[in-house]
């Protein structure tokens, strides 16, 4: 599956097939929040919630994604992330875009 954050692929022609999401909610347990808050008075980066953005990134964007497939869709276009703080550590990411199906 080809993604883009395009809007408009030059010399392509597609049909649009519509909006496809994925989503995820992730959270720390609390003793990886607790050796954080500890980073967090001397600084630094918070590795543990990097890696956890990371991995609900993918998530949210394998779920996109298989959205996209199950409409026969050649390609997402314009894809967009966006995150959310839920409850305190936990964030959703979400991520949408546009399938498309090339002609």
């Amino acid at each position: 599956m080809k993604i883009y954050t395009i809007e408009n692929l030059p010399g392509v022609d597609f049909e649009v097939l519509g909006v496809v999401t994925g989503s995820t909610i992730q959270s720390k347990n609390v003793f990886s929040d607790f050796g954080q808050s500890i980073k967090n008075i001397v600084g630094g980066e918070l590795r543990s919630y990097t890696d956890m953005m990371n991995k609900a990134r993918r998530t949210a964007t394998q779920r996109m994604i298989a959205q996209a497939e199950e409409i026969h869709a050649d390609a997402i276009v314009g894809v967009r992330y966006a995150t959310s703080a839920i409850v305190a550590q936990a964030a959703e990411v979400l991520v949408y875009g546009t399938a498309v199906r090339f002609k």
